[in-house]
């Protein structure tokens, strides 16, 4: 509690001002006006100019620092940590140090050498250790120096060689474990700790805030972004530290032993630089362009897909497809100019370094020969240790790309930690009231939701509910009923005003506490996951048994739950999903009645019941409400006759307030409601009684719709929709009477278990065939032939890198010294010339990929655009195949389909030239760390290495051309010099490539392993945020925290198992090449000494085998994301192999000449495909003649535009039939259908284009003249307007006709329409849109465009349509009346009723 205790008065200030000023007194009698408290404490809300609260922060300003990630670090973790980081920097300093070993074992090698080649002499003995002449004189050399002899036993040396490079293997084991399993352990615990953080957070938040969160971001949050934070502050940072430690110490070496070529190489780096840049810089700017080109064709497509009726209705489908081709051409041309960049720049980069190592062993063997500075090893140590700092040094920024996705993930996640709730339901603070009364009052209540701050929900709402009564509220969607319980049960605070509980603000009292007096039934009662016993326990902690059975027989449960077999133990499923709608709402009852509450609220708490459940859950609700304050919303209005007091809502207000009789005389909102509904229920009551496809009433429970948790999303997005209306949505929202509502509901399967079938279709996707991709790229072979051309060269590159590498070595043993030298040049020139192939290669490489890949990406993504466009619109339906997703599908599964075969643009880039994440598209080299890891610890190796670190899906081709080849090439070489050494060092093969591929998937962090462990513990989170209101309803709050971090203990336990095996596996791959080569070298000197096998050999053999071993490796890495992208394929193909129900291209069907316009509907009955358990219509049965009008009218959701959508054969009707001119529309030709009928809509479809071409798109088929298109503007009073614009007919109209006015849209939709000359004209509320002024002109262009022609006519003003031949009043999806408007007005029924009223029907 604080420190004041408030105490809140309020006198009244009448009734149209703001009814109540509010004031508090603390106890030390100051007094404060105008104060707004939260949980008790006072807390003045700042408003800028506009009246909105301004908020302290700008969310962009926001930034967490690297070092604030391990905010939640404890001394443990630290210490943890620290000993990880300081076994890092020793690993990384072990790369370099075993340089030197190296060095000593060159230089031995090559002492060696020597003396055999002197002692091989005849004339020249050992004698006393020193090479003398046989007559016994000492030899001295061309330098004036006497040579040693007999001292080097090559097999003891490099016996001792082998135990150093074992040695340092094991360390580099111990110190790679450590440094992996320290990190990752210290990462879990703090991980751990940061998931229940977050959740408890969470949980604690306000409902508004929840409204302006997607629970599927949450999700998202809770697993995506906290495992990006992991990968952040886990192992990531301990390779960092190594490589960062590697790059020092090698610098390091590379001046301490030889300054003067260290300088020298450093001095050609520039040139690199200078290549790399210019290479981000052309690849970024034509990146750049190259996502505006498919921005803009995706933008076409996105426009296409969401105006895919407009697009249909007019047959636009094969010039919307020219349309987005052309756009894709300036995308291809840009992405072959990247390729080609990319190629040339890389050949540069490659050539500079060979010549690099050319000029390093130029200048390098000078030092050594002339000035003897350097011995060889010296050399080879200053060289490497440079090459293998720069490498390292590249080989880090992936790791500083998971430190800044870690900052940017940590950014929601530790904002929201900190985000104090402004309605915190787990507070201690606030009054517990000694008795309650339950008397509630709303005084001059104003709201708004916070997540539609635009939309008044409640409007100065006044209203008082008396204790022990029960008061039914009635009224349209929309207008704030549900809004007024939720502030009851303090989900949300008014803006203005207040609510009261026996005269206290709610706002002053303990929230768990007026929680636990509240009892809620929903519409759509949740249930959780668990037993029937359990769910009713989540009404009170610490029940009985006999309490449980005693509220189960009162909410009428326990007879049907004693039948079942598991009786209270009976898992409900997930959602309740095993219980019929009944069931659930009745255990949602007892639940409400364990709590014993107070007050009573009862949300449409019948709705979703057919007649005898809902017999049964009324009388069970009758039972309960008995003694208590009970709150109905009212369902239907036949059920709350008997109650209290009922108080009619409109806008936001109650507008009336009394009981049945009385408001019935009183004929406002409520008689207009129960008129409506009466009429409805008989008509639907006198359809059921004439067909026989009732089902038995006993199956009813069964056969419920079953929906998921927060229902009011849902219900608070058509509030907001529909809340202009005065009435509507009245007969949707009404209830369907018994006998037919087993027709009308369908099973329907919970969203969740949607899902989960989803996820088993994609799994259940064949991957595709390379062999059918290569199909569609058949027409590009020649430019595939030379890519892999180029791709093959390039493979056998690395292995003439160890040739050239073993010869040097070799000549340094000459004893020539001009010879010695001659021989360096001419390997120096060698690698020049190696150096001019690669950048030739490479551009051949870069190019034609380039062009081939393009080519089959614009291919693949106009097929994939164009057999979208030839699906039914059924198919859209479907929230897979939302626009959005279907253009992300455009254009990321065609992409991924030239990865799957091309090497993408980052495919070669050297190690010191990776682009930034930002600076590609497709393909971008986001992920290098997989392969770069794999580089072996073997110093002469390592200039071989970073030859194709390319990223996993791009290089189908290509990568299998250069393994192959790089594989290929590197054993010939092996095996011709010799094939004992390569046979002992095949051995360690498996263990290299075991190496690489081990490094690859694990250096990738355990993300997806995580969320396998996270599973559990994600279904609980996933279910409390899904049923967030219901939980808090409940206050359970604290329970399910509790739940979700028990769950956390296993994944938390795998986590520290995983970081075990993962530092074995590390400390195993970084080892496993010292161990191979302590072997390799040490069998060497056996061969060199048994079999005069020269020691260049040695090299060139080893060299060679692990340049294949990494090649092996790189290609095993490659096998996971491969397999997604063929995935990728196969959803795509599945696209285009996927046949349309109706299908648009089929020659098929029926036309004929003399096109009437007759229009017949005979007893339709429709479901749309997305909602197959809500019948729209109900066999309706209209006709009309040639030349005729009927208009069709009633309330929304009744069928109306459906019935249009059938007769453009969008959809075909499942029962009934519908005629035109006596043909079934199922067996007509769509297109020539479509091409007789006109549309226009209530809100035009405009594209983006100019006037003239919107108009011409009336007509698809042929060439528009533009007189055509003047004459259609005359007509539909058009043309005076377009000719005042300073374009003319050429004014573009922008995106969805933004740059006009609606009712300019709505007469270039009618002079659309006009040029089609359509037999049908269908008019689909086509002036509801428009002020008074611009109604006039369309009314008068829409009675022009009338004439002669069959019409139907969507009413939206009951004037409008006086004068047509029919008018149909249609609820329910069946007609309930039909005939001219005075006919109607004889009747005295529903349209009568409507006319009188003056209520709008939609």
């Amino acid at each position: 509690m604080s420190d004041s205790i408030f105490l809140r008065r309020f006198r009244s200030l009448g009734e149209d001002n703001k009814a109540f000023e509010s004031e508090y007194l603390d106890i030390r009698g100051s007094s404060q006006t105008n104060l707004y408290t939260v949980n008790g404490n006072p807390s003045s809300k700042n408003k800028n100019n506009n009246g909105k609260i301004s908020s302290p922060k700008n969310e962009d300003d926001i930034k967490v620092g690297f070092f604030e990630l391990f905010r939640f670090a404890s001394c443990y973790e630290i210490t943890l940590m620290t000993f990880g980081g300081f076994c890092a920097l020793v690993h990384g300093a072990a790369q370099p140090a075993v340089l030197l070993v190296f060095g000593l074992l060159t230089d031995t090698f090559i002492a060696y050498d020597i003396e055999l080649q002197e002692l091989n002499d005849p004339n020249k003995i050992c004698l006393n250790n020193t090479i003398n002449w046989a007559n016994g004189s000492e030899y001295k050399n061309q330098n004036n120096e006497t040579l040693s002899c007999g001292i080097l036993e090559i097999e003891k040396e490099m016996t001792i060689f082998a135990y150093y490079y074992i040695g340092i293997g094991f360390s580099v084991l111990l110190l790679g474990y450590f440094q992996i399993c320290f990190w990752v352990a210290a990462a879990a615990h703090q991980i751990q700790k940061i998931r229940k953080a977050y959740f408890r957070q969470i949980m604690r938040m306000e409902i508004g805030w929840f409204d302006c969160n997607s629970v599927g971001e949450l999700n998202t949050r809770i697993s995506d972004d906290i495992n990006k934070i992991n990968d952040a502050i886990a192992d990531q940072v301990g390779i960092f530290i190594q490589r960062f430690a590697t790059f020092l110490t090698g610098f390091l070496l590379g001046f301490v032993s030889g300054w003067k070529l260290t300088l020298t190489i450093i001095a050609v780096s520039p040139l690199i630089g200078l290549g790399a840049a210019l290479m981000a810089l052309s690849v970024s700017k034509l990146t750049g362009h190259e996502l505006r080109a498919y921005a803009k064709a995706g933008a076409v497509a996105d426009e296409v897909l969401s105006s895919i009726r407009t697009v249909a209705a007019f047959s636009g489908e094969r010039k919307e497809v020219e349309r987005y081709d052309k756009n894709l051409v300036f995308a291809q041309r840009l992405g072959i100019r990247k390729g080609t960049i990319v190629g040339f720049f890389t050949g540069y980069v490659w050539m500079i370094i060979f010549c690099c190592y050319a000029l390093a062993f130029w200048y390098g063997s000078k030092l050594v020969i002339e000035q003897n500075e350097y011995t060889p090893g010296g050399l080879l140590q200053v060289f490497l240790g440079i090459l293998i700092a720069a490498i390292n040094l590249g080989q880090a920024s992936p790791c500083l790309e998971a430190f800044a996705s870690g900052r940017g993930a940590a950014v929601k996640i530790f904002e929201t930690i900190d985000r104090e709730p402004e309605i915190d339901c787990m507070s201690e603070e606030g009054y517990k009231l000694q008795r309650v009364k339950g008397d509630i009052e709303f005084h001059n209540v104003t709201f708004n939701y916070p997540s539609r701050p635009e939309v008044k929900i409640l409007d100065r709402l006044s209203m008082v509910i008396k204790a022990g009564e029960t008061t039914a509220i009635v009224g349209p969607s929309g207008s704030g009923k549900s809004t007024a319980v939720e502030l009851i049960q303090r989900f949300y605070d008014p803006k203005q005003g207040m609510v009261t509980l026996d005269g206290h603000d709610i706002r002053s009292l303990n929230i768990q506490w007026l929680r636990s007096l509240i009892g809620i039934v929903e519409q759509e009662p949740v249930l959780f996951a668990t037993t029937i016993e359990e769910n009713i326990r989540y009404g009170r902690d610490g029940l009985t048994r006999d309490e449980i059975i005693r509220a189960a027989r009162e909410a009428n449960a326990y007879n049907f739950i004693m039948d079942l077999p598991e009786k209270f133990d009976t898992l409900v499923g997930q959602g309740g999903g095993q219980m019929s709608g009944g069931q659930k709402q009745r255990i949602a009852i007892a639940r409400a009645l364990v709590r014993n509450p107070k007050i009573l609220l009862m949300d449409m708490a019948t709705s979703a019941l057919d007649n005898e459940s809902e017999a049964v859950v009324q009388q069970a609700l009758d039972k309960v409400r008995l003694g208590r304050t009970t709150i109905s919303i009212a369902h239907r209005l036949s059920t709350i006759r008997n109650v209290d007091v009922i108080i009619g809502f409109e806008h936001g207000r109650a507008v009336e307030r009394g009981k049945h009789a009385e408001l019935l005389e009183r004929k406002g909102i409520y008689f207009t409601l129960v008129t409506l509904q009466t009429q409805g229920d008989q008509a639907l009551n006198e359809k059921a009684r004439q067909t026989n496809s009732v089902t038995e009433e006993g199956t009813g429970e069964k056969q419920q719709l079953i929906r998921s948790g927060s229902h009011r999303m849902s219900l608070r997005s058509s509030i907001r929709q529909r809340s202009r209306s005065q009435i509507s949505n009245v007969l949707s929202d009404v209830s369907i009477p018994g006998d037919v509502a087993s027709v009308i509901r369908r099973h329907s399967r919970y969203p969740e278990d949607e899902d989960k079938v989803q996820e088993e279709e994609e799994e259940s996707i064949e991957p595709a065939p390379v062999t059918r991709i290569l199909k569609y790229n058949v027409a590009e072979w020649p430019y595939m032939l030379f890519g892999s051309f180029g791709a093959a060269v390039n493979g056998g590159v690395n292995p003439m890198y160890a040739l050239l590498f073993s010869q040097i070595l070799g000549t340094f043993s000459l004893q020539n010294e001009e010879q010695k030298i001659n021989e360096i040049n001419s390997i120096c020139l060698f690698f020049v010339i190696v150096g001019l192939i690669s950048f030739l290669t490479q551009f051949l490489q870069g190019y034609f990929f380039a062009k081939s890949g393009e080519l089959l990406t614009r291919r693949l993504r106009k097929l994939g655009f164009q057999a979208m466009l030839e699906q039914e619109i059924g198919w859209f339906d479907d929230r897979k195949n939302s626009p959005g997703s279907l253009t992300t599908r455009l254009a990321t599964d065609a992409s991924q389909v030239q990865g799957n075969l091309y090497p993408n643009s980052c495919s070669n880039y050297p190690w010191y030239a990776k682009p930034t994440a930002h600076t590609l598209e497709k393909g971008s080299c986001r992920n290098y760390s997989s392969n770069q890891t794999s580089q072996p610890s073997d110093p002469e190796t390592l200039p071989m290495q970073p030859t194709n670190p390319t990223k996993a899906t791009g290089t189908q081709i290509g990568m299998i051309v250069n393994s192959l080849t790089n594989i290929g090439v590197s054993m010939i070489i092996a095996f011709y010099f010799s094939w004992k050494l390569t046979l002992v060092i095949l051995c360690f093969l498996p263990f290299l490539a075991l190496s690489g591929a081990l490094q690859a998937k694990m250096l990738t962090g355990f993300a997806n392993q995580d969320k396998e462990a996270l599973e559990v513990a994600g279904q609980i989170s996933n279910e409390a945020l899904n049923n967030i209101r219901t939980i808090a309803g409940l206050a359970k709050e604290t329970m399910f925290v509790q739940l979700y971090e028990k769950q956390l203990e296993a994944p938390y336990r795998a986590a520290i198992k995983k970081a075990n095996v993962y530092g074995l596996c590390f400390g195993f791959a970084q080892s496993v090449i010292f161990l191979a080569n302590a072997a390799s070298y040490r069998f060497g000197g056996h061969l060199v000494v048994s079999e005069n096998l020269h020691f260049s050999i040695v090299f060139r053999v080893i060299s060679a085998i692990v340049t294949s071993g990494t090649a092996l490796g790189r290609a095993s890495s490659y096998t996971p994301d491969y397999a997604k992208a063929k995935i990728a394929a196969a959803r795509f193909f599945q696209l285009i192999d996927r046949v349309p129900e109706i299908n648009i291209n089929s020659d098929k069907g029926e036309k004929w000449n003399n096109f009437k316009g007759e229009v017949q509907f005979i007893d339709c009955k429709f479901t749309y495909p997305s909602r197959p358990d809500f019948q729209v219509l109900n066999g309706l049965s209209v006709s009309v003649k040639p030349g005729q009008t009927l208009a069709f009218v009633g309330s929304s959701g009744c069928g109306k535009s459906t019935s249009v959508q059938l007769l453009e054969r969008f959809y075909d009707p499942n029962q009934g039939q519908l005629l035109i001119d006596g043909h079934d529309t199922k067996s007509i030709n769509a297109i020539f259908l479509r091409s007789k009928i006109g549309i226009v809509s209530q809100e035009p479809v405009l594209f983006d284009c100019s006037i003239a071409e919107n108009i011409k798109y009336g007509d698809n088929s042929r060439q528009i003249s533009m007189d055509e298109v003047i004459m259609a503007a005359m007509k539909a009073k058009l043309h005076d307007f377009v000719m005042s614009l300073p374009e003319k007919y050429d004014t573009t109209v922008g995106a969805q006709g933004s740059q006009l006015s609606r009712g300019e849209k709505q007469r270039i939709a009618i002079a659309r329409a006009i040029v089609r000359d359509p037999k049908i004209l269908l008019l689909d509320e086509a002036t509801s849109a428009l002020d008074t002024e611009s109604e006039k002109i369309v009314q008068v262009a829409l009675d022009e465009a009338r004439k002669g022609r069959t019409c139907i006519v969507i009413a939206h003003r009951l004037s409008t349509i006086q004068n047509s031949d029919i008018i149909a009043v249609m609820s329910r999806g069946i007609l309930i009346e039909q005939g001219t408007h005075e006919e109607l007005m004889g009747v005295k029924g529903a349209y009568y009723k409507l006319v009188t009223t003056g209520a709008p029907i939609s």
